[in-house]
């Protein structure tokens, strides 16, 4: 039975989706909804249960519980139905080395049964959408990486499928055939495709996901759109850093004293005192009209730190990483406030990746207490 119409909001949708083998848990009860015609990142470290995941929902390998719902047909039920409605590009090129690209995506059209009159205009259209066209009749062994992965991209396309699974496209690639890539990936999503991005570069996975999962031991154990994620990061150290130092909220108050009555060497001898504590995060200001009357202000904001006039009219300095969005604005008030021009400005906060370890480093954690 199919799952159309209005109803139709997810691609994919599980529930307590389950995967054993003996005694092994691969999978535990993953809950997951894909948004309909979403760019959604999969990602996970090696043996976090990603892959067996992506085998379930395109019908390689059966549950051992729970339901999946995939382009609005029942895995478990209608795996056939399934196998129509998506298209796969793996990791390692599947295709035959001796033949042409276009005898390749022949091959797979004739196995999804597209009629021959659909066959040929289908492949000329996906060809030049992907601008692999010019090499229509080069044989696959001849190609680069770059190639291949073009001919992969129209072969699970030629069914035209509604969902497309992409596990590491850009491996391998150097940085122009990655932009390609990543072009031709958005252009499918324009075009109406729903697109599952398993990959293991961060920079690509936040480019171009709206959403993400992250997996870990067989566990679903974040989703969010990437900015989230990063921001419960901050927010997560901050608790945790609080938590485990219970003297930050006196020397906080201490500094707002000394701002009150204008002492400022006892400021910066506490601002000092502070810097040991907390973690900071550099800024970078780039901008015109920088005096030096302009960074001795900002070096008495509260939440400033190690402030520099660099020789190229940059000013970089360190902000307290938990207050981390007010800082930014109070320097930017304090540039404009003495006549100065903002051209460019740039943080270190935590990165996609910075999550990503933070997350799948806690089975280590793990581990270790069960040694204990």
């Amino acid at each position: 039975m199919c799952v159309t119409g209005e109803i139709m909001k997810y691609a994919i949708e599980t529930n307590k989706l389950t995967k054993k083998y003996g005694n092994f848990l691969a999978v535990d009860e993953l809950d997951m909804k894909v948004k309909n015609k979403s760019i959604f990142g999969f990602l996970g470290p090696n043996g976090a249960g990603k892959t067996t995941s992506i085998k379930m929902l395109t019908c390689l390998i059966k549950a051992t519980s729970g339901k999946g719902i995939v382009a609005g047909y029942d895995i478990s039920k209608n795996p056939n139905e399934v196998r129509e409605k998506i298209g796969m590009v793996p990791q390692l090129v599947s295709l035959y080395s001796d033949l042409t690209a276009r005898e390749n995506v022949e091959l797979c059209a004739d196995y999804y049964g597209v009629t021959k009159e659909d066959k040929e205009d289908r492949m000329d259209d996906l060809m030049e959408l992907v601008d692999i066209k010019y090499a229509e009749n080069k044989l696959v062994k001849q190609m680069s990486g770059g190639q291949k992965q073009k001919v992969s991209v129209v072969a699970s396309l030629i069914h035209r499928p509604d969902i497309l699974f992409l596990d590491e496209p850009t491996i391998g690639l150097d940085p122009t055939t990655k932009m390609v890539l990543w072009d031709l990936i958005q252009e499918l999503n324009d075009e109406g495709h729903t697109i599952i991005l398993c990959s293991h570069d961060m920079y690509e996975v936040e480019k171009l996901c709206e959403n993400i999962a992250i997996m870990n031991q067989g566990k679903l154990v974040a989703y969010n759109t990437p900015q989230n994620l990063k921001d419960n990061l901050i927010i997560e150290k901050e608790k945790l850093f609080i938590k485990e130092n219970p003297v930050l909220a006196d020397l906080q108050n201490e500094i707002m004293d000394s701002n009150n009555v204008n002492d400022f060497k006892l400021n910066n001898d506490l601002k000092k005192e502070l810097d040991t504590y907390i973690p900071t995060t550099q800024l970078s200001v780039m901008g015109e009209n920088l005096t030096d009357e302009t960074v001795e202000e900002i070096k008495g904001l509260t939440n400033v730190y190690s402030t520099k006039f660099n020789h190229d009219g940059r000013i970089t300095m360190d902000l307290d990483q938990f207050s981390n969005k007010n800082g930014i604005n109070e320097v930017i008030k304090i540039i404009l406030k003495n006549n100065g021009v903002v051209t460019s400005i740039s943080t270190n906060d935590p990165s996609l990746e910075d999550v990503f370890v933070n997350l799948t480093s806690k089975k280590y954690n793990k581990l270790d207490e069960e040694a204990k």
